[in-house]
C-alpha cells in the first residue's frame, strides 16, 4: 500500500494540523496524514479504501473537516 509516503510532505489542511497538535501518538498521527492523502489521491485497492473508511468513522467531524477544505481549493 502506498500509505508510508503519506505525510512526507506534511499536512495539507488546517484541520489536520489542528488535529496533529493534540495528537500524542505516532500511528495516530500517520493514520491522519494517511486519511488526508487518501482524500486528495484515493489510493486504488481495497486495503486502503478499508483503512481509510475506518479512520473516516473514528473521526467524521475531522473527515469532513478535511473534505471541505480540499473540495475549496
Amino acid at each position: 500500500m502506498q500509505g508510508s509516503d503519506a505525510g512526507e510532505s506534511g499536512p495539507r489542511t488546517e484541520a489536520l494540523r489542528c488535529a496533529l497538535r493534540q495528537v500524542s501518538d505516532a500511528a495516530a498521527a500517520a493514520d491522519l496524514l494517511f486519511l488526508e492523502a487518501w482524500q486528495t489521491q484515493r489510493y486504488p485497492g481495497i486495503a486502503a479504501s478499508l483503512r481509510a473508511g475506518q479512520i473516516r468513522r473514528a473521526n467524521p467531524v475531522l473527515a469532513a473537516e478535511i473534505h471541505a477544505e480540499l473540495t475549496r481549493r
